[in-house]
C-alpha cells in the first residue's frame, strides 16, 4: 500500500538487506587536513581502526551468518590497506568504487571527475583482478556528469542516491543504470561521529538508540517490501559496542524472516533481469534534473 510498486524478492522475501560499509580511513584527514594531517596523530589512529581492527571484526561477524555484503573503499584507501581489501575480497564480499581520495565529485571539474573515477576502478581491479560493478559517490555528492561517466566504465549500479525506498532507475542520454537508494536515516555518521576535525559534532549515541531509528526503518522495509541499505563505516560501527549491537539487529532480522541478505552487486542484478524480463518495472528518473543554471521569478534578497 504504502510502497505502489514492491519488487519480487528472490525466494518470496519481503526485504533486502545489504550492510554497506565506506571504509574511508584517513582519507578524509589528508582531504581536509592535507597541510597537517601528520600532526592529527590522535584522529588518524581513529580512522585506522577501521582498516586494521574493524574489517577484520566484520568479516568475522559476517561470517557468522554466513552473508556476503558490500564495502565502497576509495581508491587511495585500497592502496593504503592491501591487506584488509585482499581479506574482504577473499571473503567473497564485494568491493565497490568511492571515489580515490574521498574527492566530492560535484565539486570537480569534468576531466577531474574522470580521473578520479579511473585511479579508483584501476586500484580495485589491482586487487581483485577485475574493474567494481558499484558506485556511491563520497558524501553523497553525486554531479551532473556522474551518471554518463559511470555508464562509459562499464558500471551497474549506483548507491549513492536517496530518491526511494525501492530500487529505480537512472536515465540519460547516454543510457541507464540501476539506482539501489538509501536515506541519512540509514546512516551511522549522524548518529556516532563527534570529529571536531570535519566540523561534525553531534551527541553521540548508545548503540540501543541508534538500532532504534535502523530497525524502524527496517520494519517499514520488511512491512511493505522495500529495501534496507546501511551507509555505515568501519571505524564508527564497527566499534565494540556497535558492532555487538549490529549482531543482535542482524539476530532481530532473521528471527522476523523472509529477509534476503546479499551484496549490492546481486540485488542489482536481481533487478536488472526482472527489468530485461518484463517482471518489474522501475520508476524511472532522468538526470540531470535541469539544466543551469535557473532564474527565480523573483531576485533574491541582498545578503
Amino acid at each position: 500500500m504504502l510502497i505502489r510498486n514492491p519488487v519480487p524478492w528472490p525466494g518470496g522475501a519481503r526485504v533486502a538487506v545489504c550492510f554497506s560499509y565506506d571504509m574511508d580511513a584517513e582519507s578524509l584527514l589528508h582531504l581536509y587536513h592535507g597541510d597537517t594531517a601528520h600532526q592529527k596523530v590522535a584522529t588518524s589512529s581513529a580512522l585506522r581502526y577501521g582498516p586494521l581492527v574493524a574489517i577484520p571484526r566484520l568479516i568475522d561477524m559476517w561470517a557468522k551468518y554466513d552473508i556476503k555484503q558490500t564495502v565502497f573503499i576509495p581508491g587511495w584507501c585500497v592502496e593504503t590497506y592491501p591487506d584488509a581489501v585482499r581479506a574482504l575480497h577473499a571473503a567473497g564480499h564485494e568491493i565497490g568504487h568511492h571515489g580515490y581520495l574521498h574527492e566530492k565529485p560535484n565539486l570537480l571539474s569534468a576531466a577531474e571527475e574522470e580521473r578520479v573515477l579511473q585511479k579508483g576502478i584501476e586500484a580495485i581491479a589491482n586487487i581483485t583482478g577485475k574493474p567494481p560493478v558499484g558506485y556511491r559517490a563520497p558524501s553523497y555528492a553525486f554531479s551532473e556528469r556522474t551518471l554518463d561517466l559511470l555508464l562509459k566504465y562499464g558500471f551497474r549500479y549506483d548507491a549513492s542516491l536517496l530518491g526511494d525506498e525501492v530500487p529505480y532507475v537512472l536515465q540519460s542520454d547516454k543510457g541507464s543504470l540501476v539506482e539501489l537508494p538509501a536515506d541519512m536515516s540509514l546512516d551511522d555518521w549522524p548518529q556516532y561521529v563527534s570529529m571536531k576535525e570535519f566540523g561534525f559534532q553531534m551527541p553521540i549515541q548508545a548503540p540501543a538508540r541508534a538500532m532504534e531509528v535502523f530497525r524502524a526503518d527496517f520494519d517499514a522495509a520488511w512491512l511493505y517490501g522495500g529495501l534496507w541499505i546501511a551507509v555505515w563505516h568501519p571505524f564508527v560501527s564497527g566499534r565494540l559496542s556497535r558492532a555487538h549491537a549490529t549482531m543482535e539487529l542482524i539476530d532481530y532480522m532473521k528471527a522476523k524472516g523472509d529477509v534476503w541478505f546479499a551484496p549490492l552487486s546481486q540485488i542489482a542484478a536481481h533487478v536488472q533481469g526482472l527489468i530485461d524480463r518484463g517482471e518489474w518495472t522501475p520508476r524511472v528518473e532522468r538526470l540531470p534534473h535541469w539544466a543551469p543554471p535557473l532564474t527565480p521569478a523573483v531576485p533574491r534578497a541582498a545578503e
